[in-house]
């Protein structure tokens, strides 16, 4: 372990190592950064957020269980995309896109990074399980095992790689709500539903532009296997179709009122236009065009949520 006594003083040094010290270590800051997907990792955090809001009481004022909860979510999630990362270094070398990577691009070492991932994984789920409850803890450890050791080895496998990597990404606003309410009450499940049905046609678009890149990698996305995207096009439909009656489910279970559920049905039609123009026409382009509107969808979806949050607890 480096002291203060070890590190020699910048003035005694000559003006080269100065500016190689001062431009290094920002770079290698950069590079562990980079390793924890921070904006995949803001939407995780944002929709943990979502449904510790959905869940809260009124008169509600721990706000300090709310920031251990996004600060361990947040550790959770970084540590399972540093792992994801280090188990993927080999095939991301091989495609374009993350061929310069910190790993791949040898600016980390394998060593570095799975440190840094077991380090933050663990200690996400040890400060969840201290400081917020034992369950949100369990969620998280859910997230971490089922993204890192199921998601992780199936792109290489199967096409259903796309179905089980929607899991974890749909449990965050389910640990916002047990965080705050210590239970998985159908409220919650209702919150995983929509994260996990529009995760579908927004990951699909991402795969239609990058499938030559996942070809290379020798990752089994469904648009690498189906290649006139027949199937693709269906599945990215059908979940678009199964995304509207789901996203109303919280009117439903009365946690949002009805200007959610004009929102939602519009919203949701939108979504879904996207969704049939990118299956019909079969073109990066209407991909991208499904993507940006995934994008817009579920961010402004939860917002008019919150927004007409019915009194707690329905």
């Amino acid at each position: 372990m480096e002291t203060v006594a070890d590190i020699p003083d910048l003035a005694a040094l000559p003006d080269t190592a100065v500016t190689s010290r001062a431009t290094v270590a920002p770079s290698r800051l950069a590079d562990f950064y980079e390793l924890t997907k921070p904006r995949m990792n803001f939407l995780v955090v944002v929709t943990t957020m979502v449904g510790f809001f959905m869940g809260m009481p009124p008169g509600f004022s721990d706000w300090a269980l709310l920031v251990h909860c996004l600060v361990g979510t947040a550790m959770a999630a970084a540590g399972a995309s540093v792992l994801n990362q280090y188990v993927e270094r080999g095939y991301d070398a091989l495609m374009r896109r993350t061929a310069n990577r910190p790993l791949p691009g040898g600016r980390v070492t394998p060593v570095e990074a799975l440190l840094l991932g077991v380090l933050l994984s663990a200690g996400g789920s040890l400060y969840l399980a201290a400081l917020v409850n034992p369950l949100t803890a369990a969620l998280g450890a859910i997230t971490i095992v089922t993204y890192v050791f199921l998601y992780t080895p199936m792109k290489r496998w199967t096409t259903l790689c796309t179905v089980v990597g929607a899991v974890p990404g749909a449990i965050p606003p389910m640990m916002g709500w047990a965080a705050v309410t210590d239970s998985l009450s159908p409220e919650a499940w209702a919150l995983f539903g929509i994260l996990f049905f529009w995760q579908m046609p927004h990951f699909l678009a991402i795969a239609v532009l990058y499938r030559e890149d996942y070809a290379r990698g020798g990752f089994k996305m469904l648009p690498v296997v189906d290649e006139h995207l027949v199937v693709t096009g269906r599945q990215t439909v059908l979940y678009g179709m199964a995304l509207i009656p789901v996203s109303l489910l919280p009117v439903a279970m009365r946690m949002a009122g009805a200007g959610y559920l004009l929102a939602a049905v519009v919203m949701g039609l939108a979504f879904l236009s996207f969704g049939i123009n990118c299956a019909v026409r079969k073109r990066r382009v209407d991909a991208r065009s499904l993507f940006l509107a995934s994008i817009v969808y579920l961010p402004a979806l939860l917002a008019v949520m919150m927004l007409d949050k019915k009194p707690w607890p329905g």
